[in-house]
């Protein structure tokens, strides 16, 4: 499996392009902002986008949902949970960034725990992680893990100050990352890869 990380927006919200060497089949993982340089980077790289999956539905995560939809009408996946976070795209855009950007296509499927992501020969398992957002999820193999924004390098853990976040919930979520076995590169939503 062969990884890009864009460090995009005002945030420097990580997205990451995952992609099968043998049949160049791609996903898109949080197409955080500028969706046209991230489309110029699949085209670039000559990948093949089967999928578009969101770690949460938070709007420095999605802003570039619209413009890669229309450029590779590919599945956006997702779990149900967060789906208010993505109806609400605009406002939030506008309350925390004081920008306007275009609405957020919906969703094509939800995925739960357990669900796999292929992309050519490879495939990533769904593993449901609330806490930050009710429908955070991470995606991982046996060699990598995109944590959202769950974890983060040097043990940080997302925020849980939000109404509808849980701080039991996160503490849950982290249990079971800790739990599955093997070890991982974990790549975060936000800051370096660890």
């Amino acid at each position: 499996m062969q990884i890009e990380t864009l460090s995009l927006g005002q945030l420097a919200t990580n997205c990451y392009l995952i992609w099968c060497e043998q049949t160049r089949q791609a996903i898109v993982i949080d197409p955080a902002d500028e969706g046209w340089f991230i489309s110029e980077k699949i085209l670039e790289l000559d990948l093949k986008p089967v999928a578009i999956a969101l770690t949460h539905g938070h709007f420095d995560h999605i802003m570039g949902l619209l413009e890669l939809k229309l450029n590779f009408n590919v599945p956006i996946m997702m779990h149900q949970n967060d789906l208010f976070l993505v109806e609400s795209l605009q406002q939030r855009a506008q309350y925390w960034l004081k920008i306007q950007v275009d609405p957020a296509p919906p969703p094509n499927k939800f995925v739960n725990e357990g669900d796999e992501i292929k992309l050519g020969e490879e495939i990533l398992t769904v593993l449901h992680t609330p806490g930050h957002t009710p429908g955070g999820i991470c995606l991982y193999n046996n060699s990598s893990m995109f944590t959202g924004d769950t974890l983060f390098a040097d043990g940080v853990i997302g925020r849980t100050d939000f109404s509808y976040s849980n701080p039991k919930h996160i503490r849950q979520s982290l249990m079971k990352i800790r739990k599955l076995s093997g070890s991982r590169r974990m790549y975060a939503g936000h800051g370096e890869s660890f």
